[in-house]
């Protein structure tokens, strides 16, 4: 049997030539195993990748090291880079993690939102709403990265929020951003927070941004149940 190589992308894209490339294609094969894309105990070949995302085999080469140090693939000596184990218990740990961080820096927002801020943030509702019921998945990832940068920007907690965007990186958000049941949760969800805002309830917009990473966990350990990752 052939080894699985990482055209099975949900996305489908041909990544852009620049600098970071290695970034990219690590935030590529990041994403793959986060979602069940490829299996514990799977090889992810270098030539394969490369060709499959239409780069060469150096940056490839670089970001399976960059997630080596990460602990999601493992380099099997004369066989090459295999994805390394993944549990219930890391997907919980890592949702939990930007809960956490995700609830303090909503209640840190409320102090200061002011009505152009939840202006704002119901504009950029509004257009998610809107990628939602069109299915336009790059956009609905670009409108929520957008919605709580603005959260985030309100917070005023620099390091905080540095943290919180290293922690997403293990979000698979493509995985989040096909699914139109996510993506109405997502902008319910968005709403409350919004009126909690409003209504400048500190306990009200900590609670549901941090139900929001709940309710994302729960979502991605169902599908990687359903999908079989861990028969």
């Amino acid at each position: 049997m052939a080894s699985p190589s990482v055209s099975r992308s949900p996305a489908g894209r041909t990544l852009r030539r620049r600098p970071q490339l290695s970034d990219d294609v690590a935030v590529h094969v990041r994403n793959l195993i986060m979602s069940g894309g490829v299996r514990p105990g799977d090889f992810i070949r270098l030539d394969e990748t490369a060709a499959d995302l239409g780069v060469s085999v150096t940056p490839v080469r670089e970001a399976l090291l960059t997630l080596r140090g990460e602990g999601l693939v493992e380099l099997v000596p004369h066989r090459g880079y295999v994805v390394a184990p993944l549990s219930r218990d890391d997907i919980h740990d890592l949702f939990w993690l930007q809960g956490q961080i995700a609830e303090e820096l909503a209640v840190r927002a409320s102090r200061s939102a002011t009505p152009e801020a939840v202006e704002e943030l119901t504009a950029i509702n509004e257009k998610l709403r809107r990628a939602v019921q069109d299915g336009d998945a790059d956009r609905i990832e670009d409108l929520e990265f957008s919605f709580h940068r603005v959260i985030n920007r309100l917070a005023d907690a620099s390091k905080l929020s540095w943290f919180l965007l290293s922690a997403t990186r293990y979000t698979p958000v493509q995985f989040y951003s096909s699914d139109p049941a996510w993506g109405e949760s997502a902008v319910e969800s968005h709403r409350r927070l919004i009126a909690g805002l409003a209504d400048g309830k500190a306990d009200v917009v900590g609670a549901e941004n941090k139900a929001h990473f709940i309710d994302g966990a729960q979502r991605l350990v169902a599908h990687l149940d359903e999908v079989g990752i861990w028969d």
